[in-house]
Protein backbone atom coordinates (compact mmCIF):
# COMPACT_ATOMS: atom_id res chain seq x y z
CA UNK A 1 0.00 0.00 0.00
CA UNK A 2 0.59 3.72 -0.67
CA UNK A 3 2.58 5.65 2.33
CA UNK A 4 -0.76 7.87 2.43
CA UNK A 5 -2.47 4.90 3.49
CA UNK A 6 -1.30 5.36 7.06
CA UNK A 7 -2.07 8.75 6.97
CA UNK A 8 -4.87 9.94 9.81
CA UNK A 9 -6.80 12.57 7.83
CA UNK A 10 -7.71 10.07 4.78
CA UNK A 11 -10.06 7.70 5.08
CA UNK A 12 -11.12 4.98 2.43
CA UNK A 13 -14.29 3.13 3.15
CA UNK A 14 -14.46 -0.21 1.74
CA UNK A 15 -17.88 -2.62 1.56
CA UNK A 16 -17.75 -6.09 0.05
CA UNK A 17 -20.66 -7.88 -1.76
CA UNK A 18 -18.67 -11.33 -0.46
CA UNK A 19 -18.72 -11.60 3.03
CA UNK A 20 -16.13 -14.50 3.15
CA UNK A 21 -13.43 -11.24 1.96
CA UNK A 22 -13.95 -9.27 5.47
CA UNK A 23 -11.95 -12.34 7.60
CA UNK A 24 -9.62 -12.94 4.49
CA UNK A 25 -8.27 -9.76 3.32
CA UNK A 26 -10.51 -6.57 4.48
CA UNK A 27 -10.00 -7.20 7.85
CA UNK A 28 -6.25 -7.57 8.15
CA UNK A 29 -5.58 -4.63 5.85
CA UNK A 30 -8.28 -2.80 8.42
CA UNK A 31 -6.47 -3.46 11.03
CA UNK A 32 -2.88 -2.55 9.21
CA UNK A 33 -4.11 0.59 7.70
CA UNK A 34 -5.23 3.23 9.61
CA UNK A 35 -7.05 4.97 6.76
CA UNK A 36 -8.99 1.95 5.91
CA UNK A 37 -11.91 1.26 7.32
CA UNK A 38 -14.86 -1.51 6.91
CA UNK A 39 -17.98 -0.49 5.57
CA UNK A 40 -21.14 -2.20 7.46
CA UNK A 41 -22.37 -5.31 7.43
CA UNK A 42 -25.80 -4.29 6.48
CA UNK A 43 -25.67 -3.13 3.23
CA UNK A 44 -25.00 -6.62 1.98
CA UNK A 45 -25.98 -8.83 4.72
CA UNK A 46 -29.46 -7.53 5.35
CA UNK A 47 -30.19 -9.76 8.69
CA UNK A 48 -29.23 -10.27 11.74
CA UNK A 49 -27.27 -13.35 11.61
CA UNK A 50 -25.49 -11.23 8.28
CA UNK A 51 -24.03 -8.90 10.62
CA UNK A 52 -23.44 -10.66 13.55
CA UNK A 53 -21.34 -12.92 11.15
CA UNK A 54 -19.30 -9.40 10.10
CA UNK A 55 -18.95 -8.69 13.18
CA UNK A 56 -17.14 -12.49 14.39
CA UNK A 57 -14.76 -12.40 10.87
CA UNK A 58 -13.68 -8.66 11.46
CA UNK A 59 -13.16 -8.04 15.19
CA UNK A 60 -10.85 -10.21 15.96
CA UNK A 61 -8.57 -8.64 13.43
CA UNK A 62 -9.71 -5.01 12.79
CA UNK A 63 -11.09 -4.32 15.94
CA UNK A 64 -13.90 -2.04 16.50
CA UNK A 65 -12.37 0.77 15.83
CA UNK A 66 -11.41 -0.06 11.80
CA UNK A 67 -14.90 -0.13 10.93
CA UNK A 68 -17.71 2.92 10.71
CA UNK A 69 -20.05 1.73 13.00
CA UNK A 70 -23.92 1.45 11.41
CA UNK A 71 -24.90 3.52 8.50
CA UNK A 72 -27.93 2.78 6.72
CA UNK A 73 -28.32 4.11 2.62
CA UNK A 74 -31.80 3.06 2.68
CA UNK A 75 -34.86 4.61 0.10
CA UNK A 76 -37.50 3.11 2.75
CA UNK A 77 -36.87 6.43 5.25
CA UNK A 78 -39.56 4.82 7.78
CA UNK A 79 -37.38 1.53 8.05
CA UNK A 80 -34.05 3.57 9.43
CA UNK A 81 -35.07 3.24 13.01
CA UNK A 82 -35.86 -0.27 13.14
CA UNK A 83 -32.88 -1.19 10.79
CA UNK A 84 -30.83 0.98 13.69
CA UNK A 85 -32.55 -0.75 16.24
CA UNK A 86 -31.43 -4.41 14.39
CA UNK A 87 -27.99 -2.87 14.30
CA UNK A 88 -27.90 -1.80 17.96
CA UNK A 89 -29.19 -5.53 19.34
CA UNK A 90 -26.92 -7.22 17.38
CA UNK A 91 -23.92 -5.49 18.16
CA UNK A 92 -24.91 -5.24 21.80
CA UNK A 93 -25.33 -9.38 21.76
CA UNK A 94 -22.04 -9.33 20.19
CA UNK A 95 -20.58 -7.00 23.21
CA UNK A 96 -22.23 -9.00 26.12
CA UNK A 97 -20.59 -12.39 24.74
CA UNK A 98 -17.29 -10.89 25.44
CA UNK A 99 -18.16 -9.32 28.71
CA UNK A 100 -19.37 -12.64 29.89
CA UNK A 101 -16.87 -14.73 28.40
CA UNK A 102 -14.40 -11.99 30.34
CA UNK A 103 -12.40 -10.32 26.81
CA UNK A 104 -14.12 -7.04 27.43
CA UNK A 105 -14.96 -5.65 31.10
CA UNK A 106 -18.70 -3.81 30.74
CA UNK A 107 -17.57 -0.27 31.08
CA UNK A 108 -15.47 -1.42 27.85
CA UNK A 109 -18.57 -2.37 26.30
CA UNK A 110 -20.85 0.50 27.14
CA UNK A 111 -17.96 2.68 25.35
CA UNK A 112 -17.86 0.66 22.37
CA UNK A 113 -21.64 0.11 21.88
CA UNK A 114 -22.11 3.83 21.74
CA UNK A 115 -18.87 4.31 19.61
CA UNK A 116 -20.36 1.83 16.96
CA UNK A 117 -24.57 3.15 17.24
CA UNK A 118 -23.10 6.87 17.17
CA UNK A 119 -19.85 8.14 16.61
CA UNK A 120 -17.81 5.27 14.24
CA UNK A 121 -19.95 7.07 11.71
CA UNK A 122 -19.82 10.41 12.54
CA UNK A 123 -16.26 10.51 12.78
CA UNK A 124 -15.90 8.16 9.22
CA UNK A 125 -17.99 10.74 7.42
CA UNK A 126 -17.27 13.59 8.90
CA UNK A 127 -20.53 15.05 10.41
Amino acid sequence: MHRRSQEKDLTIIVFTLDETSYARELAPLAGAYPALKLGPAWWFHDSPEGMRRFREMTTETAGFYNTVGFNDDTRAFCSIPARHDVSRRVDCAFLATLVATGRLSGEDAFEVANDLAYRLAKQAYRL
